[in-house]
């Protein structure tokens, strides 16, 4: 825990003793100057406790009469529940840059678990594997989650500082509608206003955020993981691939997910089963080919190849290796 940290809960603590506590006492007991002492408080009020400013020569400061924060108290299943969710977040990208505020509420649960408890924990996180450890570039900062979050339940337009892939900064206005977590990252999705167009950015290419005046209304029925999922699976890229493929919905989305691919679901004929297998036109954009033939290939669908060409000769290329392969004795 960060030093100023300490010394505000060390603060809370004096508050919660009872009675007025001078500017001159808190100073003493917290080590610091009394411009300082009130910078604390400040952000006490700031955290919603109330905590009054009493006048006169006896002055200082008190916790309003009859408030005391309650206890946290938390069942062993409870306390579980909540350190694997802090070490799954973690592990899965889903903090935020203060990585040491999630160590230390984790260190907190364990100092206070029953030894039999804390055990067992410890045997299970030993035996915890994950498949991949998210980039330390992708953690949002805190303060720019917590604001756009505030402005996607309020409605309220935000001006972000950006910075793209290319390295470009800028400054854009945000109809933020939604934030979204997906496979490490986060995300918000909205409208910029100024071109009426549709953007997602990546959180932590966020710099900064700052709220404007007005409101605004979100579409009806708007589902923004989904508009996360289809902007990935229509961003552009150097190759665009078209493939129609003859199978149900669930078995090309088995292999070609929304977050990769977009799928054009043709209506039924007549009475046909809506779940029956057609043929699908499939498009999706990629910056190299190679991984796409096995992809194709595992499907075990029949396909054809509408764009580009040079997919047709990579298909046939890997076609031609496994043939070879399995003539081997």
């Amino acid at each position: 825990m960060s030093r100023p940290t300490g010394r505000v809960l060390t603060l809370l603590e004096l508050l919660q003793s009872g009675g007025v506590r001078t500017v001159a006492e808190l100073a003493e007991r917290l080590g610091v100057d009394g411009r300082t002492v009130r910078r604390y408080v400040q952000q006490l009020v700031d955290l919603d406790l109330p905590v009054e400013t009493v006048r006169g020569r006896y002055g200082g400061y008190r916790l309003a009469p009859g408030y005391r924060l309650p206890p946290l108290m938390l069942s062993d299943d409870e306390a579980l529940a909540v350190l694997l969710g802090l070490v799954a977040g973690r592990r899965a990208g889903l903090m935020t840059t203060t990585d040491t505020a999630s160590e230390t509420a984790a260190a907190k649960i364990r100092r206070v678990l029953p030894k039999r408890l804390a055990g067992r924990l410890d045997t299970l996180l030993g035996s915890l594997a994950f498949t991949a450890l998210p980039s330390a570039s992708a953690a949002p900062d805190a303060e720019v989650l917590l604001t756009l979050a505030d402005a996607v339940r309020h409605r309220r337009p935000v001006s972000i500082r950006y910075t793209d892939r290319d390295g470009r900064r800028s400054e854009r206005p945000l109809h933020a509608y939604g934030i979204v977590a997906h496979a490490g990252r986060w995300y918000v999705t909205g409208t910029d206003p100024g071109i009426g167009e549709d953007r997602t950015f990546r959180l932590d290419r966020i710099a900064g955020v700052r709220a404007l005046p007005g409101s605004f209304e979100a579409p009806a029925g708007l589902d923004p993981a989904q508009r996360v999922l289809s902007g990935f699976a229509t961003a552009a890229y150097r190759y665009e691939v078209t493939v129609r493929i003859h199978g149900t919905v669930e078995q090309i989305r088995a292999r070609l997910p929304a977050a990769v691919a977009a799928l054009e679901q043709p209506a039924p004929e007549g009475g046909a089963d809506p779940a029956a297998e057609r043929w699908h036109r499939v498009e999706l954009r990629a910056e190299a080919l190679d991984w796409l033939p096995p992809l194709l290939a595992s499907l075990d669908r029949p396909f054809v190849i509408e764009r580009p060409e040079e997919l047709r000769t990579l298909v046939l290329a890997f076609a031609d290796r496994l043939s070879s392969h399995a003539r081997q004795t």
